[in-house]
């Protein structure tokens, strides 16, 4: 059976050079890097060396960059923390936020009384920058914007530029989860002035369970897990160095490669579309992931022109196939509840037929896609 990976929002391949170097620090660097000696200050070397290639990437300063287990860790630090640390009463989202904010958002208006403002969302999955310019007038309360730079489930990308300075002008601290932008975009954070970012390791062909938040310096923030004085006494516990070492070379390796590999990935989104029209009629793109200019190159959600009947046995048929794909996003899987954003977009009769998001990477292929479209064509077809 063949099998093909079109599922690289939900996580990545790791680079085989990636799994070298962190097969090399778990070999021969297992200090710990809070030790005196002299395992524990070459782990503490790599640790650092670490950050300094990160911040430098983004260009930003080592001491903004605050290690964690990944993305939802880093979402939760920066939001949790604004309402504790700095005064946060009310904070500005959207419905199709990745839940790492969304159900954060929900705690701190149920147990801090946290004011939640939802800026509207156009049709086309943009959010509607008028309304959000409204909000922000608003001066009553200490004020975070939270909006991701680009959507995991739909590729709609934020103009994150644009926001951020809105909420410079409106005196509003703004945070981005960007895990599904950093290592697929040029991001320079000198320049795009958000305050805080969340990202995740192993949306760039990296390991799981690393990550870090960006923390601009003098925003006052402080530690949610306490215990040692990691991270500068910003996020208590051991820190993995193995999987940070790993997190920087994927980072190196991304942006060393970003303009050849955007431009091969977009090439194969473009070939999978236009295989998807010419052998399905009927077939509609969720969101704008059909439209270039406003999604991410990264990945495409479609809606099958099938009956509800016949789409419970979707999955399994892609599976089955060797296909593997998500049915919304991969953080929700198992879960008998439908896609959240699609449920802000869609209309009542298209969310009764099937959504499937494949996403690519540089390891997918033209023919590995011909043979998907074949796959669902004969299928929505039969």
């Amino acid at each position: 059976m063949r099998k093909i990976y079109l599922d690289s929002a939900a996580t990545t391949q790791v680079r085989p050079e990636v799994i070298k170097v962190m097969t090399d620090v778990l070999t021969n660097e297992f200090g710990n890097p809070s030790s005196t000696h002299n395992y524990g200050r070459s782990a503490k070397s790599l640790l650092e060396s670490s950050r300094k290639a990160i911040a430098a990437q983004l260009n930003v300063a080592p001491g903004e960059i605050v290690f964690t287990s990944g993305g939802t860790e880093a979402d939760n630090l920066v939001i949790n923390s604004c309402v504790r640390d700095l005064g946060v009463t009310r904070i500005i989202s959207s419905a199709i936020e990745h839940h790492a904010v969304l159900h954060t958002l929900e705690e701190l208006a149920t147990d801090r009384g946290v004011k939640i403002d939802q800026v509207a969302i156009k049709s086309c999955s943009n959010i509607d920058y008028a309304h959000l310019e409204q909000l922000l007038s608003d001066k009553q309360h200490k004020t975070l914007v939270s909006l991701m730079h680009v959507n995991n489930e739909i590729g709609t990308v934020l103009d994150i530029d644009r926001v951020a300075n809105m909420c410079k002008e409106h005196d509003a601290l703004f945070h981005s989860d960007t895990v599904q932008s950093i290592g697929h975009y040029d991001v320079d954070l000198s320049t795009t002035l958000v305050d805080f970012a969340a990202v995740a390791a192993h949306k760039f062909h990296g390991p799981k369970g690393a990550g870090f938040a960006f923390i601009r310096k003098n925003t006052g923030l402080k530690s949610l897990i306490f215990g040692g004085s990691q991270e500068r006494g910003m996020r208590a516990g051991t820190e993995s160095t193995h999987n940070i070492v790993g997190m920087a070379e994927a980072l190196r390796i991304s942006y060393e490669n970003l303009e050849e590999e955007q431009a091969y990935i977009l090439s194969i989104k473009k070939h999978f579309i236009e295989g998807l029209k010419d052998n399905i009629e009927g077939i509609s793109f969720n969101g704008s992931c059909e439209n270039h200019e406003n999604s991410t190159y990264t990945l495409v959600n479609v809606c099958l022109p099938i009956p509800p009947e016949k789409a419970l046995m979707l999955q399994f048929q892609m599976d089955l196939m060797g296909v593997a794909c998500s049915k919304g996003s991969a953080c929700q899987s198992g879960s008998d509840k439908g896609s959240h954003v699609l449920s802000a977009l869609l209309s009542e009769e298209d969310l009764k037929k099937p959504s499937l998001r494949f996403s690519f990477s540089s390891f997918n292929t033209k023919e590995e896609l011909d043979y998907v479209v074949s796959v669902l064509a004969d299928f929505v077809n039969s």
